[in-house]
């Protein structure tokens, strides 16, 4: 498990001495480090949650080969580090009373990830924890949560990855979620695209993801009976990921990519499986040149569609909500909401932080 990191554990080796009391704009960070992904945001509180001041994302398949070798590569874990350091640099600039950064498949499964942390903390000063299925699953819903209110009685989340798809089945009361049953299947649109390569752009290597996808969904089925409870009304989807953003993106017709237009956004099933039939009309070189995917996630669209495709098929539910929150959103409403309860404190990373 991973911790919030005070004024010692973001330091480089060197020793920070006392601590004072934070600011009032004093910020908050949170960081992410996926299978695909690096992803960050600051933000202060507000009256509805947070503000955000700086973000960052970049894209560092991170679990490149992991498939095939149960490592990480020496040129992933290098693209991992230059995001880090990116990240560490911007982090510098401004004070912080709380940072959190955790890890996740890729970290989990990698049987180097414990030392590919520890080089992380030596050459940015970043401790980044790894974290548990569970608490990944919580913390997507912790941000999520204001979109299911009103949706219905239940709803199940997902969360496609590049190493993993989390679900979490949800009881829905008086609009507040309580989480009931979730599992991480260790599937994902990089471990779908390296294990299926160009084959997914056919439509038999296309439904061949699907099947495999939908079989490992069976034994969540058989626990919690929840196509059961879709016949008979009041449970909703709601998807926390690049594939579903992608999927509204282009069910909108957006010329580019607008989150306040996705974030929230409800698509009816058949709106939605007619967005994923465009997509795969497309050809890789269409996705390339799309405005909602572009070239550096060309190769992931479809395995993250195969994945939606096969979750709507064994819960049909009549619609999915869209979100563009996830990790880093949870984190920060847990942040915050812990600090009102704790002294204020000053967090200032160190200027001369390696970049």
């Amino acid at each position: 498990m991973s911790e919030l990191q005070s004024p010692a554990t973001l330091d480089n080796g060197r020793r920070r001495i006392g601590q004072e009391r934070r600011s009032p704009g004093a910020a908050f960070a949170a960081l992410d480090l996926g299978t695909n992904n690096c992803r960050m945001l600051v933000a202060v509180p507000s009256a509805d949650g947070f503000r955000v001041l700086d973000s960052f994302s970049r894209i560092v398949r991170l679990g490149e080969g992991l498939h095939d070798t149960g490592r990480l590569s020496p040129l992933a874990m290098d693209r991992a580090i230059d995001a880090l350091k990116a990240c560490a640099a911007r982090l510098a600039r401004r004070p912080l009373c709380r940072l959190r950064a955790v890890a996740t498949e890729a970290c989990r499964r990698a049987a180097n990830g414990a030392e590919f942390l520890d080089r992380v903390k030596r050459e940015t000063g970043l401790a980044v924890g790894v974290i548990s299925t569970r608490e990944e699953a919580e913390l997507a819903l912790e941000s999520c949560a204001p979109l299911l209110a009103g949706v219905g009685r239940r709803a199940l989340l997902f969360d496609i990855g590049g190493g993993s798809t989390e679900l979490a089945w949800v009881r829905l009361t008086d609009g507040k979620p309580e989480l009931i049953g979730y599992d991480s299947l260790p599937v994902g649109v990089v471990t779908l695209a390296e294990r299926f390569g160009l084959s997914g752009f056919t439509s038999a290597g296309f439904q061949a993801m699907v099947e495999d996808v939908a079989d490992r969904l069976a034994a969540f089925e058989s626990i919690h009976c929840i196509a059961h409870e879709i016949r008979h009304g009041g449970v909703h989807l709601l998807g926390t990921s690049g594939t579903v953003t992608t999927l509204a993106g282009v069910a909108l017709g957006l010329a580019r990519y607008r989150r306040p237009l996705v974030d929230g956004q409800a698509l009816t099933s058949q709106v939605a499986h007619q967005a994923v039939g465009t997509l795969r009309r497309l050809g890789r070189e269409g996705l390339a040149a799309h405005p909602c995917v572009g070239p550096d996630r060309a190769d992931y669209v479809l395995p993250g569609c195969a994945v939606y495709a096969a979750i709507s098929r064994v819960w049909p539910a009549p619609r999915v909500v869209v979100a563009d929150r996830g990790l880093r959103e949870g984190m920060l409403l847990r942040m915050i909401r812990g600090d009102r309860r704790r002294p204020p404190t000053s967090y200032r990373p160190p200027v001369s932080l390696p970049v």
